[in-house]
């Protein structure tokens, strides 16, 4: 029990004050954004009120770390709009779940670790491409919809007030924390500009306006489409994306804290809580999430290091879900919509803009791509995947060109060759233009001392370049392969001499 629920190990000291505090303000955080990204997406509030409780409540008691909290991510609910607008709610639920027995898989297989391989300028490209598709996405709140289905632009007054209410929120949520940070600023903002617009009687729009909400407890539910290959071909691409996306935020997040607090958290145990949350959402009417950076700040800046806090936070969603409903219903649009742009200026990474001038062009070139296919296509998933290929094949050709050779004949005529760089598909060519066979001596030695066969493509080379030398009736001999090396060397394993006494074992991976 102690290895699995860290909340139950009475070894443990919890300072049970700043666990509540700490839980009672993530639950005011995780509200606003919620219900924005729920309304972004087109669903009903509380289909994100539902998921920020669930998602909560799942991962913090079963999760790979204390201090993280999860819920209705933007970057999630994001990748599923198209999804949700030409298939409807039915199809989201059923995504979700699926997408969950896939993060559930991967923690399983103890594939979390592969997630630290995503270089920094794919995260800078999307980040900031995820900022944007936020802040655009407020932009169309401006607009409102008649009786007859046209969607058209506020105008006149209604425009005014709309923007002086955002603004007036954005004020607030960036000049409140340097008066107090004894409340986060975006309840903070809500509530001046619900006091605002109650005092002064101002007619905005409200989120009654886009959905009520029925304050009831979830519900069990099987998502109403028809079981069939043509219905997961539709929602299996979908599900691969929110998969990846929501543990490569969650995972970057646990990493994130455990630099924080100096403590180590298990990357794949968060895959498969991560999973369970989800698949519990596809079933209990939640739109899905993952782990929340900027909530997971302000729990561990209300000084919590338990899991309490984030059951505590998920119990008091679940407390405004049944009691206080009438209240969130009437809170202003205009609040959330500043919350949401604040919550867009804080994701985008200004460091990044900062820095450019000292990046290499590459990863300059990775992080726009990145965040441009994130915009563009919405695809988040897809825009990672594509900024990590292109970061791989640069470090492949960067290292390809590193490849060298260092020559000489020893007393007895035998020509040594002195490798130095790994030999991999990239190098595999300019490796095999530093050897002579015509002119070279009858004994050769290639030196593997500071090197290393990779794959196929350098066994191929050397099977090649044997070949090569027998032609000419000349031996070529390996020397100082390492034992991974020996095992994955077949063709030319007749002309290889091992030094065991110098024969160094190289990791790959770590394998925790």
């Amino acid at each position: 029990m102690k290895n699995t629920i860290s909340l139950f190990d009475f070894s443990t000291k919890i300072n049970y004050k700043n666990e509540l505090l700490a839980g009672f303000t993530v639950a005011m955080t995780m509200i606003p954004e919620s219900l924005s990204f729920a309304i972004l997406a087109g669903l009903s509030p509380l289909t994100g009120l539902y998921a920020a409780f669930m998602m909560g409540l799942v991962t913090a008691v079963l999760g790979g770390r204390p201090g993280m909290v999860s819920g209705g991510a933007g970057a999630t609910i994001v990748v599923l709009i198209a999804l949700i607008k030409f298939h409807g709610v039915e199809y989201l639920f059923a995504t979700v779940a699926l997408a969950g027995i896939l993060q559930m898989m991967v923690g399983l297989f103890k594939l979390g670790k592969f997630v630290r391989l995503i270089p920094q300028p794919v995260m800078y490209g999307f980040l900031n491409g995820l900022a944007v598709i936020i802040f655009m996405a407020q932009i169309e709140q401006f607009k409102i919809t008649d009786n007859n289905g046209a969607v058209s632009w506020l105008q006149g007054s209604a425009l005014y007030v709309m923007a002086g209410l955002t603004a007036l929120t954005i004020a607030v949520v960036y000049f409140f924390p340097k008066i107090t940070k004894a409340i986060p600023a975006s309840l903070a903002a809500i509530i001046v500009i619900f006091a605002v617009v109650l005092g002064f009687n101002i007619q905005t729009k409200t989120v009654a306006d886009i959905a009520h909400i029925s304050g009831s407890l979830p519900s069990f539910h099987i998502p109403q489409i028809p079981f069939s290959l043509e219905t997961l071909q539709v929602i299996f691409p979908y599900a691969l994306i929110m998969a990846g996306v929501g543990l490569i935020e969650s995972l970057l997040t646990l990493s994130m804290v455990d630099e924080i607090t100096n403590t180590k958290g298990s990357a794949n145990k968060e895959s498969v809580a991560q999973g369970v949350a989800n698949i519990t959402n596809g079933f209990f009417g939640g739109m899905g999430g993952c782990a929340m950076v900027a909530q997971t700040l302000v729990n561990l800046n209300a000084g919590s290091r338990a899991r309490l806090s984030g059951i505590i936070a998920s119990v008091m969603i679940l407390i405004i879900i049944l009691f206080g409903a009438p209240v969130i219903e009437k809170i202003p649009m205009a609040a959330l919509v500043g919350v949401m742009m604040m919550v867009a200026i804080s994701t985008f990474q200004w460091v990044s803009i900062r820095i450019v001038n000292k990046m290499p062009r590459s990863d300059i070139f990775v992080g726009i791509t990145v965040a441009l296919i994130t915009i563009l296509l919405h695809n988040l998933a897809l825009a990672v995947l594509v900024g990590v290929i292109i970061s791989a094949l640069v470090f492949a050709w960067d290292n390809a060109k590193r490849i060298r050779a260092r020559k000489h004949i020893d007393e007895n005529g035998v020509k040594h060759y002195e490798i130095y760089g790994p030999l991999f598909f990239g190098s595999a060519t300019s490796f095999a233009e530093k050897f002579d066979p015509v002119n070279d001596p009858d004994e050769v030695v290639i030196d593997f001392k500071e090197s290393r066969i990779v794959d196929m493509s350098a066994i191929d080379a050397l099977d090649k370049l044997s070949k090569r030398y027998k032609q000419q009736d000349k031996t070529l001999r390996l020397r100082h392969l390492s034992e991974d090396c020996r095992k994955i060397l077949k063709n030319a394993e007749a002309v290889v001499e091992i030094d065991i006494q110098e024969d160094p074992t190289y990791k790959v991976m770590p394998e925790k």
